[in-house]
């Protein structure tokens, strides 16, 4: 996030250094030099916060809203090079003591404080998850360091996908860039300066110009390369986004770049604002992004800075200085900061929802806590005397001591909950080795258990259900990687019967039952699985690099399985998958023909195929309102979590070899699905099984591959 700071643009690049008097350098003034208000900068500020918030409430109806980042990181390029350009013009120097301690008394005491009430929310089991305890803890400390984006580049965090439970800081990614920004470019800068002056004749701008310059361009070119080959991290990295500050930056260098003539600047304006807002609404998580896309939000926001004339009201330079906006602009940084830790808590608060109503009212929430954070908090640190009347590095000390306060806030929280943790990894050891009688869906299916009242204890609990997941993550490809990779599980005996499983994630979450199966039934299992990818021929409607990943995983898996030829394949998928309808009346036909084409290459060769209808899909995870309120208030509509036409079932009917397995009557009834069903927890998300639930229905999926291994002969 840019702060706050306002600067004019230096002068021309063609005049020589020249230092005047220095100013007493055992203080840390708020302002080195004299700064000029831009009231459409602030503008510019409120699209880009608005872009992130909105896109963050409704994702679905914004789902570009993320390159308001990218704004942010341009304004900042823009604004901070401007002013470390004038401070080396007047005094041939930049102050770095001075200038990180003005970072820091700006940006710090909001941060931290979000980040202490985050750490305070983690204490909470009713809040936040157990089996998310550990990670919580460690982006919370990562963020108050400012490096929560190199932890989610290490850990391979998908930015843009919305399954899981991200963590209440996980948008301190763009905060942690940003001091990063503000240490290095600095640091480039002065020694750009001593170039400019030990071989250009004392051209300090010109040699500082190109240095950025050289910087920048690398960093493009590392970022498109990066995002291409390998997606995940380079959403984060420092060096895939320094171009963008760079580009901020010539803008502050070049004066002849900011145009005030009156057209010019008019049609340049409104292209930059079109511009955005068409990444806001017509990107989304299949774009390549940052790579070679993020120049289209970047150059926009570029264009906004540069157009300068304001002379009549309909200029975009007008228009973005009206009131609302400059007040939306002022609150940015602490909105930002705020929003998100309220949209990961809400859902676990009592007689909270997420219908429309809830939504807004929680937008408007953040809203005021940004402006009583704004007034309160970010403008009194600014001028507090007691820092701004001392050296700097009274300041910097001040700030190390706080953030070691949080970071111990945040120890604190996981020490008070280790044990509770510990008891959680303890419960799911022995739920796999004797789960309780009639539990999960042997409730429904077993006639032995027709009589028997369920445990009222929910098994996992809902604070450790999202640990119940398979560990074989070795064996599941993400994203743009179009590797066929298989793993191989149970027999290793020669005759062994092969039982192939293969598909998206919702094929996944079967890998540890299917590994007990095998196990038990002198199997040999091998798997193929990929994020989002469903083994069908049929394009997804998600086109670019991931779409084009998919397609080369699914050929690359379809030649391998003939190759190999197993005894039976058995496949799942998310019944939500966006197909691509061209050729076809609707995307549920694509899919169904696509399915029906993928099962007939092992079909025609004798191969039997067994799969299975979807399981609902809820719209947040129903742990968050488990941990907090009776599992019966908790239930979902059916007609809300379970997709009526699921194109599995549609491709099974009537097709020779082919076996369905529908367990829609043990998660829902007529009118309603259920989070809980004969007392283990079905989900560890929002759409995701626990593998204890799934173990539970481990009796039905070994009778089909039974009876097809029996059928085939």
């Amino acid at each position: 996030m840019a702060a706050a700071d306002h600067e004019a643009v230096p002068p021309g690049l063609d005049e020589p250094g020249r230092t005047v008097r220095r100013q007493r350098t055992d203080r840390s003034p708020e302002h080195a030099e004299p700064s000029r208000f831009l009231p459409h900068v602030q503008g510019l500020r409120a699209i880009a916060v608005l872009l992130v918030v909105l896109y963050h409430f409704w994702p679905g109806r914004l789902p570009g809203g993320y390159v308001g980042v990218d704004i942010f990181f341009v304004i900042s390029g823009f604004l901070i090079t401007g002013h470390l350009a004038r401070e080396l013009t007047a005094t041939g120097t930049v102050r770095l003591g001075q200038f990180w301690a003005r970072r820091a008394r700006r940006l710090l005491p909001a941060s931290l404080l979000v980040l202490l009430v985050c750490a305070l929310v983690a204490a909470s089991p009713y809040l936040m998850p157990v089996s998310g305890l550990q990670r919580e803890i460690s982006e919370i400390i990562a963020s108050t360091f400012y490096v929560e984006n190199w932890y989610l580049a290490f850990t391979s965090a998908d930015y843009l996908n919305h399954a899981g439970d991200p963590s209440m800081v996980q948008h301190y990614w763009s905060l942690s860039l940003e001091e990063q920004f503000y240490v290095l470019w600095p640091l480039l800068m002065l020694l750009a300066a001593w170039i400019g002056v030990r071989f250009f004749r004392g051209r300090r701008l010109r040699a500082i110009l190109v240095m950025l310059g050289l910087v920048s361009v690398a960093s493009l070119v590392f970022c498109i390369v990066f995002t291409a080959t390998d997606p995940a991290p380079a959403y984060f990295v420092t060096f895939t986004r320094m171009w963008e500050f760079g580009l901020g930056a010539i803008i502050a260098l070049v004066p002849a770049l900011r145009i005030r003539h009156a057209m010019g600047s008019f049609v340049l304006g409104w292209a930059g604002i079109i511009a955005l807002v068409y990444t806001g609404f017509r990107f989304d998580a299949s774009t390549p992004f940052p790579g070679y896309t993020a120049l289209l939000p970047a150059l926009g926001a570029a264009a906004v800075i540069a157009a300068s004339n304001s002379d009549r009201w309909w200029y975009p330079t007008r228009v973005l200085s009206i009131r609302p906006m400059r007040f939306t602009g002022d609150i940015s940084y602490s909105l930002y900061l705020w929003h998100w830790p309220l949209i990961v808590i809400a859902p676990s608060v009592p007689f909270w929802g997420l219908t429309i109503y809830h939504r807004v009212a929680l937008l408007v929430i953040c809203f005021v806590l940004a402006w009583l954070t704004k007034r309160l908090v970010e403008d009194p640190a600014r001028g507090w005397r007691v820092l701004t009347r001392r050296p700097a590095k009274v300041t910097l000390w001040a700030s190390l001591g706080a953030m070691l306060l949080v970071a111990g806030t945040a120890g604190g929280a996981w020490a008070m909950n280790a044990p509770a943790y510990q008891e959680g990894v303890r419960q799911l050891a022995e739920l796999r080795v004797d789960p309780p009688a009639c539990f999960g869906a042997a409730a429904v299916l077993d006639e032995a258990c027709a009589d028997q009242e369920p445990a009222d204890t929910i098994l996992p609990s809902p604070g450790f259900a999202g640990a119940d997941k398979p560990v074989d993550e070795q064996c599941f490809v993400q994203l743009n990687d179009a590797r066929p990779v298989s793993c191989e599980f149970g027999s290793e005996a020669a005759d062994a019967p092969t039982v192939a499983l293969v598909g998206d994630s919702h094929a996944f979450q079967l890998v540890s039952t299917f590994e007990r199966i095998a196990e038990e039934n002198g199997w040999r299992l091998v798997t193929y699985f990929k994020g989002a990818c469903p083994w069908n021929p049929t394009p997804l409607s998600t086109s670019g690099a991931f779409g084009d990943a998919c397609t080369q995983w699914r050929e690359a898996v379809s030649a391998e399985l003939a190759e190999s030829a197993p005894d039976v394949l058995f496949t799942s998928a998310l019944a939500t998958t966006p197909y691509s309808s061209a050729g076809y009346d609707s995307s549920y036909d694509a899919a169904v023909a696509g399915y029906r084409a993928a099962w007939s290459t092992m079909t025609d060769a004798g191969i039997p195929v067994v799969t299975v209808v979807d399981n609902p899909v809820w719209e947040t995870d129903p742990n968050k309102c488990l941990r907090t309120r009776d599992a019966a208030a908790c239930d979902g509509a059916r007609s809300d979590v379970l997709v009526a036409d699921d194109p599995l079932r549609g491709a099974a009917e009537g097709q020779s070899g082919v076996t369905l397995l529908d367990f829609t009557d043990v998660y829902c009834d007529e009118t309603t699905c259920f989070p809980v069903v004969g007392g283990a927890n079905v989900y560890r998300d929002q759409d995701h099984l626990t593998v204890t639930f799934a173990d539970t229905l481990a009796p039905q999926y070994a009778g089909a591959i039974r009876e097809a291994l029996a059928a085939a002969g």
